[in-house]
């Protein structure tokens, strides 16, 4: 998708989105076969929930229909959020991701795996998982430190509610 049409784009859809308290975090457009697809990704600080993507979804596509923002052909609207793995690019995604899991690509090299505990404008506050039976350690990331973060899938994640009611026991 040319620079242009995704900023046409962004300018078009982003207070459509804003108008139903979410953030418009990503815009594509691929081609499949002789069809193109567009691709919408939302989410909030609450998450998004099935009802909020359907009617963001519905004001997308009657915004869209009436400009000729896509151009003639045909195309397909995909509306979603983040995937479970989410890359975080933006100040509002660590701080989403507080209390998850997640993968650091370090700005000297190497990868670290920690949770975040806390974060403010400087950077993230860690807590890196002990190895082979030690204690688990605090570390301070600051943002220039940080090459990628994604969040990391886990299936037995402890909610931060549970996290803090063993720090009071």
């Amino acid at each position: 998708m040319s620079t242009t049409q995704s900023e046409r784009l962004r300018e078009l859809l982003e207070p459509l989105v804003g108008s139903q308290g979410l953030d418009l975090e990503e815009i594509a457009v691929d081609s499949v076969g002789r069809k193109r697809v567009l691709r919408v990704v939302v989410d909030s600080d609450t998450g998004a929930d099935l009802d909020q993507i359907a009617d963001v979804s519905r004001e997308l596509s009657e915004k869209l229909d009436e400009t000729d923002a896509m151009g003639e052909g045909e195309y397909t609207l995909e509306v979603g959020t983040p995937g479970a793995e989410r890359l975080l690019t933006e100040h509002r995604h660590y701080l989403r991701a507080e209390g998850r899991l997640v993968r650091f690509q370090l700005a000297e090299g190497g990868e670290l795996v920690a949770r975040i505990l806390g974060v403010d404008d400087e950077g993230v506050d860690l807590e890196v998982p002990g190895v082979k039976g030690r204690k688990a350690t605090t570390r301070r990331l600051a943002f220039p430190e940080i090459d990628r973060a994604r969040v990391q899938v886990e299936f037995n994640r402890k909610d931060m509610k549970d996290m803090k009611e063993e720090e009071e026991a």
